[in-house]
């Protein structure tokens, strides 16, 4: 039985990803702060260890006899990154690098980092893992600061991969997010019967299903010729997956025939890449199985049947500052730093 750590395995992702690993049989330990609750407090899975701490701050003791380091952890999506530009920078890319080094000091075999298709900024042609970075972000920065430094870790007896994935979509009962294209376009257009779009939509996006995603990483571990793998950078999703945003909404008329588009004027997101997947394609054999269709369908199921719901936790932007804001009132009202 192998052994996985998912660092940042309380999220979006990475919830789904530990049950994932716990079906096909692994060891798991999910690392994670908790900010939005602990998921996984009712654990009676003896296969799943789970430590709340940071990734910045743990005890490196806790790699010891770990096969597999997934690193999903950051401060996700960029407009989240540019609430505390230090900590975007802490948590993405020294507390990725730190992570990295201490995987290799334990002898852990295979390193895969979690970086996204938003390194590309904007860019005018087809973009591949070679094509020039122009983050936009502190997010995307960040992520690109850590791909560099860990790359350079990489070695005969540390394997590093790195993913760029794209944007994701689908369900996820644990931490569901409303805040990514496809998923707060169903909210929207299930609980209003509108959807925006912005600066006319003409804007690129590559999007993936949450289980594709979930998939390459999997493919990633279970490859054992490292010299396909090590040291390597793949932009993972499906070159058939490009949007342009407004051809997405129009794609929600099939499921919502009365729904109602509206274009707002401009778009403060200035981020447009059309993604090459061709690498993972040939190297991994990776190809995706479900499409926006799919992650349309299973959202408006759960929202009907009040699987999941919409509340604060469900945005990341708004419930980290609305942490920012309850720390900072707690901090001024303490006396003695008491708060009662």
């Amino acid at each position: 039985m192998k052994s996985v750590i998912i660092v940042g395995g309380g999220g979006y992702l990475g919830s789904k990803m530990a049950s994932f690993f716990l079906d096909n049989n692994y060891q798991v330990t999910v690392l994670d702060r908790f900010y939005f609750g602990d998921i996984f407090k009712d654990n009676v899975n003896k296969n799943l260890k789970i430590i709340k701490n940071d990734i910045r701050f743990f005890d490196k003791a806790i790699l010891k006899n770990i096969d597999v380091v997934i690193n999903l952890a950051s401060i996700s999506n960029d407009p989240a990154s540019e609430l505390d530009p230090k900590l975007t920078k802490d948590v993405n890319y020294i507390g990725a690098v730190r992570l990295a080094k201490f995987s290799k000091e334990a002898g852990v075999k295979k390193y895969i980092f979690a970086s996204s298709c938003s390194v590309y900024g904007h860019g005018e042609k087809i973009l591949n893992e070679n094509s020039d970075l122009a983050p936009i972000s502190e997010y995307a920065k960040s992520k690109i600061n850590a791909e560099k430094e860990i790359l350079k870790l990489s070695g005969k007896n540390f394997c590093v991969t790195v993913l760029r994935l794209s944007t994701l979509y689908g369900l996820s009962e644990k931490r569901m997010r409303f805040d990514l294209i496809i998923n707060i376009m169903t909210l929207h257009a299930w609980k209003n019967n509108k959807i925006f779009i912005m600066g006319g939509g003409k804007q690129w996006r590559p999007l993936m299903h949450l289980d594709d995603c979930i998939n390459a990483f999997y493919l990633v571990i279970k490859e054992n010729n490292l010299s396909k793998i090590n040291g390597q950078v793949f932009n993972v999703g499906s070159d058939s997956e490009n949007y342009q945003v407004f051809k997405v909404a129009l794609n929600f008329k099939k499921f919502f025939p009365n729904l109602i588009i509206e274009d707002t004027p401009d778009d403060p997101d200035k981020r447009s890449y059309h993604v090459s997947f061709k690498k993972i394609k040939k190297v991994l054999k990776f190809i995706t199985k479900k499409n926006i269709d799919d992650g349309i369908i299973e959202i408006k199921k759960a929202l009907e049947e009040g699987i999941i719901k919409n509340d604060l936790k469900t945005s990341t932007l708004k419930y980290y500052q609305y942490l920012m804001d309850a720390h900072k009132l707690i901090e001024e009202i303490k006396i003695d730093k008491n708060l009662f």
